[in-house]
């Protein structure tokens, strides 16, 4: 390939939640870091329903701006198909996710890292010799080739390094992950009481839900995730129609000048890729695969894991040691506190082979407060369950109950 023209200590792939983040935690190290992003702006498209907890925020030590808050939320509602509602009253916050975004790499800049839009990766190739000696990178944009010893891939649910770097006999270091859509719209005039609204309606969102996330000025982001990806615009649309939002005016959300009012995209739901570290390699947020499985949340794990890489990083280039051994501590981070995914994926799972009814008398047994799921609150669930339906035993109800213990994990919240 010949010289690399850019030589940084750290390559940010992405610049979303998770890729500014890593930047700016490198950056604060001491770490050269060149951040790039493909779009030509950070932040737009938004693909989430932009909210985040305050446990998540104070997990992170993340100070938020007045001006990426749109508003100030109680907690979660669940709303199940026979209309029983049980609420997590937790305090959080519903952001306006493009200024957000823009705001961490700002904040990245300002510690010192290169932001270069308009830079789409195409090539990854090891620096030759022994011991590992980092990547030449190539690709669209006039700062390539680059030459990082670490890279950090927040690439999104694209996971672009997965693809590129192929350790073994040409396969690539990660298969490709399933995905479900989402869509959602911005509406005016949402009444709301500041909780957010997730509705488990499967008429509507096969193996998936829907929700009502309140923003300032009386509007709110109205969507579902599913995972019929093609039926999910009209699902949504019957949703609207059949519900209260039917006579609610649809709008551009701020951050879009023109074209169709729906917005979203792709989610991975396979769970955390098989490796998330390799040589002068680590995966990140959603190109890790790090969403939670029940309520398909991610902004708060990109974020923790772009700390947790940026810690290894900055150790393993002091040391010298750039090897998929030295940056397995990474992996083990992260697994040290991320939620329980497979737990929360079996209750998922258990959860949508119930039946509409046996879901909602499940509901009922629930407190009206999930906070106060406790030993003893769950104990109380199972002796109601036992009253009202014992035969829902035999259907794995137990896992379905408890994923929604697990999702609100200790660090991170709703």
């Amino acid at each position: 390939m010949g010289e690399a023209g850019t030589v940084c200590d750290v390559l940010v792939v992405g610049a979303g939640p998770g890729g500014g983040n890593a930047a700016l935690q490198c950056s604060r190290q001491g770490l050269s870091t060149i951040l790039i992003e493909d779009h030509p702006e950070i932040g737009t498209p938004v693909h989430c329903g932009e909210c985040i907890s305050e446990i998540a925020c104070q997990n992170l030590n993340l100070d938020l701006p007045d001006e990426v808050i749109s508003k100030r939320v109680r907690g979660i509602r669940v709303i199940f198909p026979d209309g029983t509602e049980k609420c997590l009253t937790e305090e959080g916050y519903v952001l306006e996710k493009h200024l957000f975004e823009r705001w961490i790499a700002e904040e990245a800049v300002a510690a010192g890292a290169s932001l270069h839009l308009r830079h789409k990766l195409l090539s990854m190739e090891r620096v030759e010799g022994d011991p590992f000696g980092g990547w030449i990178c190539d690709g669209k944009g006039d700062q390539f080739p680059i030459r990082a010893k670490i890279v950090i891939d927040a690439s999104g649910v694209a996971a672009v390094c997965s693809r590129l770097v192929k350790p073994d006999c040409d396969a690539p270091l990660n298969a490709k992950g399933k995905v479900v859509a989402g869509m959602q719209y911005e509406l005016l005039e949402v009444p709301t009481d500041d909780y957010l609204d997730f509705y488990i309606w499967p008429k509507y969102a096969e193996k998936g839900y829907l929700w009502m996330i309140p923003k300032c000025e009386g509007r709110a982001n109205v969507g579902l995730v599913t995972e019929d990806k093609p039926r999910t615009k009209k699902a949504l649309d019957e949703f609207i129609a059949d519900t209260h939002f039917s006579d609610l005016e649809q709008s551009l959300p701020p951050w879009k000048e023109k074209g169709s009012p729906a917005f979203g995209g792709t989610i991975p739901i396979s769970g955390p890729f098989d490796r998330t570290h390799h040589d002068g390699l680590m995966l990140v947020g959603d190109a890790a695969g790090f969403t939670s499985p029940l309520f398909e949340g991610g902004s708060h794990l990109a974020l923790k894991s772009a700390v947790f890489a940026a810690q290894t990083a900055a150790k393993a280039i002091s040391e010298g040691d750039l090897s998929s051994e030295r940056l397995s501590e990474y992996t083990r981070l992260w697994k040290a506190e991320f939620p329980p995914y497979d737990k929360i994926l079996r209750g998922k799972t258990a959860l949508f082979e119930l039946s509409d009814d046996e879901m909602s008398v499940m509901a009922t047994c629930f407190p009206d407060e999930m906070s106060d799921m406790g030993a003893t609150g769950k104990a109380m669930v199972g002796f109601r369950l036992l009253l009202r339906r014992p035969g829902l035993y035999f259907k794995r109800i137990v896992p379905a109950m408890l994923a929604f213990g697990y999702s609100r994990a200790k660090y991170y919240g709703w």
